[in-house]
């Protein structure tokens, strides 16, 4: 057994779960090489560990017996209109007393858009091209204007974007947000196994770690001390949004009131999926009542396709990743009690070190799903909204889900947005971008604004 001073029960701790193979290398280690493998070894959960690789040889089956969720629809008829109007005046309340914050989560890289750095500095506004970040600035800074608070904004990173998205949003002085009202933190990492359920060598004295997914947000919020930094500035209420979705409303007064007036734990937004097949998760009720979310890849064909008397879609209200979190809630969820999330299990391929040299290996991945807080939340509702209105994702570089459609949308949105407000737009142009700074929605665009004859209009 090797020895180091100061280390000595975290090593022994490592042959006693039979994992002393990750000091195959230690004798080609120089002091600081060997004190950061220990480091890197120290906190590792090794009966955890166990345990999650014992649900890899066993399938985590989707319970077939659910229901449809029901939700609060996009008002349609007087009494729908009522009582929106009484949820946005609750919302708008709970905004003024300062007790929201928003979320963003920014762990994804560029990659699949062509881009060599964190998806948030990608340009994606139709004309004046700013950053998905910029976008989600802009949408905070204008909120805390519009009800006279200051809206903390709390940014997600991951370990390999996170100095950048530092660097850069310094750069830009936070787009206007002051400095101590933003709170920037990394994703956890968890290690990974492999096929026989041992740690992987990343390099001599790295141990390859992956990070623990989107539903390892909340758990972040607790490590990082994010939760300290919201209980100082008297937060109850999260809006929890991902980095991809320029569309996105970042503080809604109605969704915001119908999550206060039912007392929710996590309230979440949801569209109408464009087919059976749309490739999202879909809003269900589980056989206790709670609601949750049943991925597609989950379903069988016949639950997919399913329709009720009129031709609709049973499985229709489809999950965007937006999201009311309680914040006393994500406390009781990470507090170590009989409530927290699971974790998944993904088989994958793993980049390690074997015998000296790269080598790619297959293992499992564990990580966790922001969603899987919905069946354990005592209250919870799902809020319809449009997908027009409030769902771009930009995953792709061309094609579904793209930057070209989602800059499409764009525009055409604030072209509604004009027309609502009864102001013409000229023949002659092409592509319309409103700033969040001008605008969050129609109302707020002055009833004398002339949109300017040109191929692309900015207005801010």
């Amino acid at each position: 057994m090797i020895t180091y001073a100061g280390f000595d029960e975290l090593i022994a701790r490592v042959y006693a779960h039979r994992q002393d193979h990750v000091f195959e290398y230690w004798g080609e280690l120089i002091d600081a090489e060997r004190r950061e493998l220990l480091n890197d070894l120290t906190g590792i959960d090794f009966e955890g560990l166990q345990s999650l690789f014992s649900q890899t040889r066993r399938s985590d089956a989707v319970a077939g017996e659910f229901g449809p969720a029901p939700f609060i629809p996009i008002p349609k008829t007087d009494d729908e209109n009522a009582q929106r109007a009484q949820a946005r005046e609750a919302g708008i309340a709970h905004i003024r007393s300062r007790k929201v914050a928003a979320f963003l989560v920014a762990g994804g890289q560029g990659t699949r858009l062509g881009y060599d750095g964190p998806k948030g500095k990608f340009p994606v506004s139709p004309v004046a091209g700013k950053t998905l970040f910029q976008i989600h600035a802009e949408k905070v800074l204008a909120s805390s204007r519009a009800y006279g608070v200051d809206i903390p904004w709390l940014i997600m990173t991951s370990i390999a974007n996170h100095e950048e998205t530092e660097t850069f949003l310094e750069e830009h002085d936070y787009f206007g947000i002051r400095e101590t009202l933003v709170h920037v933190f990394p994703q956890n990492l968890i290690p990974s196994l492999d096929a026989n359920g041992k740690l992987v060598l990343e390099s001599k004295n790295r141990i390859f770690k992956n990070p623990d997914g989107h539903g390892g947000s909340l758990t972040a919020l607790k490590t990082s001390g994010a939760l300290d930094f919201l209980a100082e500035h008297g937060i109850e209420t999260l809006s929890y949004f991902q980095v991809d979705n320029p569309l996105v409303r970042v503080i809604d007064p109605d969704f915001i009131g119908y999550h206060v007036l039912n007392t929710a734990d996590v309230s979440s937004k949801a569209v109408t999926k464009a087919g059976p097949e749309e490739k999202v998760g879909v809003f269900v009720r589980l056989p206790n009542g709670a609601y949750g979310v049943v991925e597609y890849s989950d379903m069988t064909h016949e639950q997919q396709h399913l329709q009720d008397c009129s031709g609709a879609l049973v499985y229709a209200m489809g999950n965007i990743a937006i999201h009311l979190f309680s914040v006393e809630y994500i406390r009781r969820l990470t507090a170590g009690g009989a409530i927290e999330l699971p974790y998944h299990v993904a088989r994958k391929k793993i980049k390690s070190l074997r015998a000296g040299a790269p080598a790619e290996i297959d293992g499992f991945k564990f990580e966790k799903f922001v969603f899987d807080a919905i069946p354990l939340a005592e209250r919870s509702i799902v809020f319809e909204t449009s997908r027009d209105e409030e769902f771009a994702p930009v995953k792709n570089r061309t094609g579904v889900d793209s930057v070209d459609t989602a800059r499409e949308m764009m525009s055409a949105l604030f072209r509604s947005w004009l027309a609502a407000r009864g102001i013409s737009v000229p023949p002659g142009v092409r592509a319309i971008e409103i700033s969040p700074l001008l605008a969050l929605g129609p109302d707020d665009l002055p009833a004398d604004l002339a949109v300017p004859d040109r191929p692309d209009v900015y207005l801010s």
